[in-house]
């Protein structure tokens, strides 16, 4: 115990340091990641058969393979294919949107078809084109469907980022590395990372619940 003590107050700014990174990751995975799979859920849920088969392929292949076999992929390719420098952290970051959009895809379209039928009904008698129904009436009733799932995605993000200490992009499992590295110690740098990671989750998790009630009294 005296060990772990002695190294968070020691290399706490380290520690400090990869929790924003990894908060930093796990943000803008879901942020962007939600753009995308907003766009992959209305192909997924188009009337044209080659956009819905398109999407659905999209979603197999990044729900079908390991997340790390999908960061090493972009990691090497993206660098090679793009006009200009990328940095191993914009690959790595690139490759999470990506793999998070799969998963987001198909919690905005469980959302939007979670909406009464009835609102769809009542919007086409009124002449709205798809776009403006879908705007205008669906997606903000879906919301407050797809709200939780996204907050518990984040919370996903928040430990799925730790993969991206295989490339050694700055966060909080990166930050254990280094600890480890520098002191030549495994299990507490590791313990601290794990407590970290656990206070960090439990709150969130804590957050979402309490929101979940407060969506469902305002029902």
């Amino acid at each position: 115990m005296d060990k772990i003590i002695k190294i968070l107050v020691r290399f706490y700014p380290v520690f400090l340091k990869g929790l924003g990174g990894t908060l930093w990751l796990a943000a803008a995975t879901v942020l962007f990641g939600t753009v995308l799979g907003l766009v992959i859920a209305i192909l997924r849920m188009s009337r044209i058969r080659v956009f819905n088969a398109a999407a659905g392929v999209y979603i197999e292949i990044l729900r079908g393979t390991p997340i790390l076999l999908q960061l090493y992929f972009f990691w090497l390719m993206l660098p090679k294919i793009m006009p200009f420098q990328m940095s191993d952290t914009a690959a790595i970051l690139v490759a999470l949107i990506i793999n998070a959009s799969a998963y987001i895809s198909e919690i905005i379209r469980a959302g939007i078809a979670a909406v009464d039928p009835g609102q769809w009904e009542a919007a086409r008698s009124l002449g709205l084109s798809e776009t403006n129904m879908m705007r205008k009436i669906i997606l903000p009733q879906a919301v407050k469907n797809i709200l939780p799932a996204l907050c518990n995605e984040f919370i996903a993000e928040v430990k799925g980022t730790s993969l991206a200490s295989v490339f050694f992009i700055p966060e909080l499992t990166t930050s254990y590395r280094t600890v480890q590295s520098t002191t030549f110690l495994s299990i507490q740098p590791l313990l601290i990372a794990g407590m970290i990671y656990l206070f960090v989750t439990t709150v969130l998790s804590w957050a979402v619940r309490r929101m979940e009630r407060r969506l469902k009294a305002s029902d």
